[in-house]
């Protein structure tokens, strides 16, 4: 019943928001002698804040048209090269003079954690003009029809290696956060079965390998709750007219409610000073606020078996550091990898992914050498920091970079 509420509850406040809009049109108008008065400033402040916390936020674009390689003007698009019920294989596309090469291949696994793959941007944009980027363009579970079939994590392995398949032999991978179990589990397939798309090497970031190191209060939930809870209190069914109904999802709404409420007072705060910043008449700080919220704000349903299977598996069972971790049956195995090389890389204050929780993919892939391993922590970054920002740019990437040439050569 909540999922239907919420629905009902947005069909109530529509009206209340197309005419919050089009008072926003009267006072932003050019020919309105008031527009830049603070009685002014002040109107379109409120009718926005109004219109900003009652939008349904849609699924944000990668809007990355350019970027520089070599020094040039390079001109990017995105191109959907493999299609799958739950997930598109977006890849950007370099227009290169003719024979020059893109890079080397790698497959970005986005997190399917509730936002889209866009979180991804700054990772994207800063890697293309070394490398021919693909990326895990996950869909929203509401918007999959219930004859698509389901989704766990079986499946989630089993799309990573099916696209690793599609971009060839020569590619790397790269999870960030979330992916990085299934993408473990993908590669530990792979290797085991001497697949001739077995990638070069895999970059886990910032990701739940071994909860029980460090754990966080993410962590400290699942363990306290148990899996039971979650099912009972978070899964819900998709209603009407959403082209998924009756699908059981963990809603995008109720995700971004655990977000908000984690750090409540910043976000409020910051909704403050996005207020002031409008009525002061500061576009930059309050276009650098929308931009941030407009990403934040963007949440997807997560299909059910696919979210109780993650927090089962990774946060309570600890199923791939215990050892029982299975796929179609078939008992996961990294100690047998001896194909890909291995990159972890951790924030200092990651207060999502604990110290040591990414690290510990090295333990269990204990046939691989020293050369074909490398662990960097990231002084100075939270969760966010390890795969973008300035800090991403300047220092974990250049290392990135430097591991994935290495191992490829």
């Amino acid at each position: 019943m909540l999922y239907q509420m919420y629905e009902f509850n947005h069909a109530v406040i529509a009206p209340l928001r197309a005419l919050a809009t089009a008072g926003l049109e009267f006072w932003q108008s050019p020919g309105n002698p008031l527009a830049e008065t603070y009685v002014g400033r002040s109107a379109t402040a409120s009718l926005k804040m109004f219109e900003r916390v009652t939008r349904r936020y849609a699924k944000p674009s990668f809007d990355i048209h350019e970027v520089e390689v070599a020094g040039q003007p390079v001109r990017i698009t995105e191109e959907i090269t493999l299609t799958k019920p739950f997930c598109h294989l977006l890849h950007f596309v370099k227009h290169l003079p003719q024979g020059q090469s893109p890079g080397r291949k790698v497959l970005l696994v986005a997190p399917m954690s509730g936002h889209y793959a866009t979180l991804l941007r700054d990772t994207v944009q800063s890697m293309l003009p070394f490398y021919d980027i693909y990326i895990t363009d996950w869909l929203d579970a509401r918007t999959v029809p219930l004859s698509a079939g389901s989704f766990d994590l079986d499946d989630y392995v089993d799309y990573i290696i099916d696209m690793l398949r599609h971009m060839g032999d020569t590619a790397s991978v790269m999870a960030v956060c979330q992916p990085s179990v299934p993408v473990l589990a993908a590669v530990s397939v792979m290797n085991e079965h001497d697949d001739p798309a077995t990638p070069r090497s895999q970059i886990l970031i910032g990701g739940p390998i071994d909860t029980r190191r460090s754990p966080t209060a993410v962590n400290k939930l699942a363990k306290e709750k148990g899996i039971d809870w979650f099912r009972q209190n978070v899964i819900m069914r998709v209603p009407f007219p959403h082209a998924g109904v009756m699908r059981e999802v963990y809603p995008g709404f109720l995700q971004l409610t655990g977000f908000m409420t984690m750090n409540m007072d910043r976000h409020v705060d910051a909704h403050r000073e996005l207020f002031w910043h409008m009525v002061e008449g500061d576009g930059d700080s309050a276009e650098k606020h929308e931009e941030f919220y407009d990403e934040y704000m963007s949440v997807m349903d997560l299909a059910a078996e696919f979210y109780l299977q993650t927090v089962d598996y990774v946060f309570i069972k600890h199923a791939l550091p215990a050892g029982t971790f299975r796929h179609r049956g078939e008992l996961i195995t990294p100690q047998h990898i001896t194909k890909t090389a291995l990159m972890t890389i951790e924030g200092e204050r990651d207060d999502i992914s604990g110290q040591g929780q990414t690290q510990a993919a090295h333990d269990l892939c204990v046939a691989l050498p020293e050369s074909k391993r490398v662990h960097w922590l990231q002084p100075g970054v939270g969760h966010y920091g390890v795969f973008s920002g300035s800090r991403f740019r300047r220092e974990v990437l250049p290392r990135i970079r430097d591991f994935i040439d290495t191992q490829s050569a």
